[in-house]
């Protein structure tokens, strides 16, 4: 799910080198639906989503000397994912949209390989609760979360101190906290390190994604919040760390490539024969870690608050950004205000405890609203 989208693309790229050992049953895009016609042929899958339903005309006609199935909405892209015939989901929807379909997987019994961190953001419980009860293994596709879980391999629980989560610090990690209203879409767009979609490359940059990836710790790792740790690191190449109760460290690091994060979360518990491009740490001789500013990153902090909450903390937190962020990239607010609107929007939201799936959609939904009173939208 996402086929389209960087994840996607970088997936069917370990697909492509491992014909053997995958079949590509179903893809699922949102708009890029010419993209989308030429990946069903090239992997002969037998049914497509477009999640934009205005596209399935010209996505049908597209397929239309084929035997592909051609279908459109969230209802199609729950079907696939609760009633396919395959044994594993790879979920990289972008945002709220992920959920329903990994808690319908699992409940299906399929192994998930989540990029989709929204999921574990919004319903960490009621997701890991899922996968616990169907015995359904979830593999991280992200490069911290991969790390943390390659350091943790063959180590016992109790062993663990902290988790220490690496960031580069984003497109805008040089830009002093004072010039941040100015910044603009097209310079907040261009990542040092990274090439990913519009919104996670925002999302790095005010560090949401780097609190959003703290909440995803606490739920994949089962570990407790205090206990997951943040650092600058410019250079991208130590995904992640974790410490030890002895005092070791253990790190993982790589190219700033996600073929390594994916085709471990496709091949678990092996690994891929030959990388997709060989890492050499000569080619990096000084390695420097910083203290996160808070005052700069202020969104990190909120992470932090809305996991201690629980309940639809997260959900609103979100939900929010979602909005902010896609009307920051449209020119129709400024950079700072993605962050003020989570603001507000968690300060005059309702709260629900122990939600349901149920009670995170209506959460989801009054969090967007918020964030659009605020901006005025």
């Amino acid at each position: 799910m996402g086929s389209t989208g960087s994840i996607g693309v970088q997936t069917l790229d370990i697909v492509r080198r491992y014909p053997e050992r995958f079949k590509v049953t179903a893809l699922v895009a949102h708009s890029r639906w010419e993209m989308l016609a030429a990946q069903a042929r090239e992997f002969e899958v037998e049914s497509v989503v477009i999640g934009d339903a205005q596209h399935y005309e010209a996505l049908k006609d597209a397929l239309k000397d084929t035997n592909v199935e051609v279908l459109a909405g969230s209802d199609a892209i729950n079907h696939i994912a609760s009633s396919y015939r395959s044994d594993t989901l790879v979920n990289a929807l972008v945002g709220y949209a992920g959920l329903h379909p990994t808690y319908l997987a699992i409940e299906s019994g399929k192994r998930i390989a989540l990029a989709n961190k929204e999921t574990l953001v919004v319903g960490g419980d009621i997701i890991m609760d899922a996968a616990k009860r169907k015995g359904v293994d979830i593999l991280p596709i992200d490069s911290e979360h991969s790390a943390i879980m390659q350091c943790l391999e063959g180590e016992k629980r109790k062993a663990i101190r902290n988790l220490i989560i690496t960031c580069s610090g984003g497109a805008l990690r040089d830009v002093a906290r004072e010039e941040l209203v100015n910044v603009t879409p097209e310079r907040a767009l261009k990542h040092p390190q990274w090439s990913m979609g519009a919104k996670i490359t925002i999302d790095s940059a005010t560090l949401v994604n780097k609190g959003f990836e703290v909440i995803e710790a606490r739920w994949l790792f089962d570990i407790e919040p205090e206990r997951i740790k943040v650092v600058v690191h410019p250079q991208s190449i130590v995904h992640s760390m974790v410490e030890f109760t002895d005092g070791a460290v253990k790190a993982q690091l790589g190219n700033a490539d996600m073929h390594t994060p994916i085709s471990y979360a496709l091949l678990y518990p092996e690994r891929a024969e030959e990388a997709m491009e060989r890492f050499s740490i000569l080619d990096y001789p000084t390695l420097t870690f910083l203290d996160v500013d808070r005052e700069k990153y202020p969104a990190l902090d909120i992470a932090y608050e809305v996991l201690e909450r629980g309940g639809t903390a997260p959900c609103t937190m979100n939900g929010a950004n979602e909005v902010a962020v896609a009307a920051f990239l449209n020119h129709k607010c400024r950079y700072t205000d993605i962050v003020a609107s989570i603001r507000y929007a968690l300060d005059n939201t309702s709260f629900e405890k122990h939600p349901t799936l149920a009670t995170y959609d209506a959460a989801n939904i009054e969090a967007r609203d918020l964030a659009r009173r605020f901006l005025k939208l």
